[in-house]
Parts: structure tokens; sequence; C-alpha cells
């Protein structure tokens, strides 16, 4: 029998998220032979815990009798159970620095770390991931800013929507401007935003009729990495040597910059590649954008978006910009571009996105997680194992020190 908990997440402030639903524990369970769930109480979650008892799914404060502990974001150190297999999102595996004490902490207690960004296939494609709900959020909030800064039309938060049914509800009921709109990125992330425009109605065009048309209705259209790069020595461009090349190529963007009232970045974003625009094209008069939906939100000088000059939350979502001093400035200001750059969008929708998480778990995962060392799917995001890093993850032997 493999005894499964899920864990209560502590981390401020609240991502009320679940791995799974009350629906799906009793799914898996069926679905799996000698398999249990059990799940901590919590007074955070989207599905409380009478939702879970009612679905007759065991609540379980003490969770050391488990032998995998599933999450979804950081774990705080004081709360890791030494010498068991986690499964969260640890935000280490980029060496990120204001996590490196949780990753030593595992080390030290001898915990096996799966990170759910680092299951993937023989391919690499991703098993499992918030990503489409992402950018579901972030459309939404790009025109929910929009309609702030130009008091043109009201749409509520997606935070205090109960699902996103209702928040397709107010699309219909809402008029919106002659908008143009530009999206790039061809993944999970643009996908879940292509979703949320078509459902306000917003008709998609190609790129070429983006910069050559005149419309009177609102329009969106999404770019793909040859849309908005190319090579600096004019040679054509290719896929996977953009990829691969990311430093020898240059933006494209400016055009679209040039004529987009609102961008919604969901790209994902190297470090090598250029970025989409500088500050000093942003402080033209040419420069359209009053709007920058940054889903993707990474953050410094190196990043594709370079206003992006920190992360914002759920309660407070929006920084102003102002490109001629290069300063973050109130909100709205008539002198600046209004930045929304939250890192956790999923947690607007937590019942949808947990939903949507817990049909990947199900389906990719757990089937990979029960067959233990031989699969490929778990080696593969395995970070850490009986005190050391793995194979894979040597790289972060000086992160860690």
């Amino acid at each position: 029998m493999t005894k499964i908990g899920i864990i209560r997440e502590h981390k401020i402030p609240p991502d009320k998220r679940v791995p799974l639903s009350p629906e799906q524990c009793l799914e898996a369970m069926k679905k799996f032979d000698d398999l249990e769930i059990v799940v901590q109480p919590s007074p955070v979650r989207c599905f409380s815990d009478a939702d879970f008892e009612n679905a007759g799914v065991k609540l379980q404060n003490d969770l050391s009798d488990c032998d995998i502990l599933l999450g979804v974001k950081e774990v705080p150190i004081d709360k890791l159970i030494p010498e068991k297999t986690y499964l969260f999102f640890s935000h280490t595996i980029k060496k990120q620095i204001y996590n490196r004490p949780l990753l030593r902490a595992i080390l030290e207690k001898k915990i096996r770390l799966i990170d759910y960004e680092a299951i993937t296939d023989e391919t690499g494609k991703r098993l499992i991931a918030f990503g489409y709900y992402a950018g579901v959020v972030g459309a939404h909030n790009a025109l929910w800013t929009f309609g702030k800064r130009s008091e043109k039309f009201v749409l509520p938060r997606l935070q205090d929507c109960h699902d996103y049914a209702e928040a397709v509800d107010f699309y219909k009921k809402t008029k919106f401007p002659n908008l143009k709109i530009v999206l790039t990125g061809g993944g999970r992330v643009a996908s879940g935003a292509v979703k949320t425009l078509t459902d306000m109605g917003i008709r998609q065009v190609s790129p070429q009729d983006f910069l050559e048309k005149n419309y009177r209705k609102p329009v969106f259209t999404q770019l793909h990495a040859s849309d908005y790069a190319r090579r600096k020595d004019g040679q054509p461009f290719e896929k996977n040597d953009f990829y691969k090349n990311g430093a020898a190529f240059e933006s494209a963007f400016l055009p679209f910059a040039n004529r987009a009232d609102i961008f919604i970045n969901g790209i994902f974003y190297d470090g090598l590649a250029p970025a989409f625009f500088t500050f000093e094209e942003m402080a033209q008069p040419d420069f359209k954008i009053q709007v920058i939906a940054d889903v993707t939100c990474d953050i410094g000088s190196s990043s594709s978006v370079p206003c992006t000059i920190r992360a914002s939350k759920i309660d407070d979502p929006i920084f102003g910009f102002d490109p001629k001093s290069r300063t973050e400035i109130p909100a709205f200001s008539k002198q600046g571009i209004d930045v929304m750059a939250v890192d956790n969008l999923p947690s607007e929708l937590p019942r949808d996105a947990s939903v949507f998480f817990g049909k990947q778990l199900i389906q990719n995962v757990l089937p990979e997680l029960l067959k233990g060392r031989t699969s490929g799917a778990v080696v593969r995001g395995m970070v850490a194992e009986n005190g050391k890093l793995t194979p894979l993850f040597q790289y972060l032997a000086d992160f860690v020190g």
C-alpha cells in the first residue's frame, strides 16, 4: 500500500490551490490499486475540509506515516519531514537565491525532492504545469487593467469570481472598445490567453494584418518567435537555431509595440534571446503600448520585458513604470505604462486551476510515480535524494555550497 498525503500550504500570502480536488482523490484511489490518499486540514484551500470529508477522503494532521507528500508551493523548512518523498514547485532549479536555504535543508534532511517543473517526457516536454491558467488569468488581468486605466469598461477581478464560467458571463455583457492586443508565445500560457481573449469576443488576426489593416472592433494577434525575432546577419529564421543561439538574434517586435494598446507576454525566455524592446524605445512617442501583462514574469536587467522590475501580488497586481526615468510610479499614471506581473496567476482561479492540474497529475504523473525508480519521468524530475543532488542536477552543487 502506498500512502499519499496532501500537505497544507503554508506560504504567505496563502495559496488556495491543491494538487487534487476531493473528487480526484477518489478517482485516483479507484484507478490505482493499493493507493491511499489523506489530506492535512487547511483553512485556506479553495476546497474546504468538509468538501474532502463529504467526498469520503480522510483528514489527517500528522502525515509522518505517508510515503509521498504532495503540495503546490514551497514547503517551509520547519515543516519538512525528514527522509520523505515530496512533490512541489521548489523554485530552486534555476538557482533562485531566495530558496537556497530550502534546498540546503532538503539535502540535510535527506528528502527525496521531485520538482513538478522538472517532470518531463523523453523529448523534454513537461508533463504537468499550471501554465494554461496563468495565461487565462493573465489575459483577463490585462483587459481589467486597461479598463481601470481608460475607464471605458469594467471587469471583475477573477479572484472574486467563483470560477471562470462566472467571468465568461461578464464578458458577454461587456462592450470592449477598439483595442489592439499583441500576444507572444505558442505554449500553454499562450493557449490559455487565446481562450480568454476569444471568450471575450475579441477577433484573432494574422501578424501581417495586425500591422497593415485598420479595424473598427477589438482584435489580437499571436506572435511566435519567427514573428518577433530575426537573425542579426540577415540569414533566414530557423526555430532550433533561435533556441540554441539566441544571442545571434535581434528583436523585430517594435512595429507591433507601435501599433498595440496591450501586450501580453507568454514566452519562455532563456536570457540569451533579445529583449522585445529597450528603455529608449519605450520612451519614444511612437511606442503605443499602455498595458503590459507579463505572464512570464522574468525579472531583472536581462529579462525579455525590461520594465518588469519586480513581481506584483494578487491583492495589488499593477504598478506603473515611467520609461523616461526608468522608475516605478503609481499605477494608472498618465505618463506611465501599467505593468501586471503577478507571479502566481493561477491562484486567482484556484478551483479551475486545481482541477486542471489534478487531471495531469492522475494521467501523467501518478502512474510514473507509482512505478518507483523505473520511471524515466521521475528520474528526470528528481532533484535530490539521500542527502545528495541527483546526476541531472549536479549543476546546483555550487549553488548549495
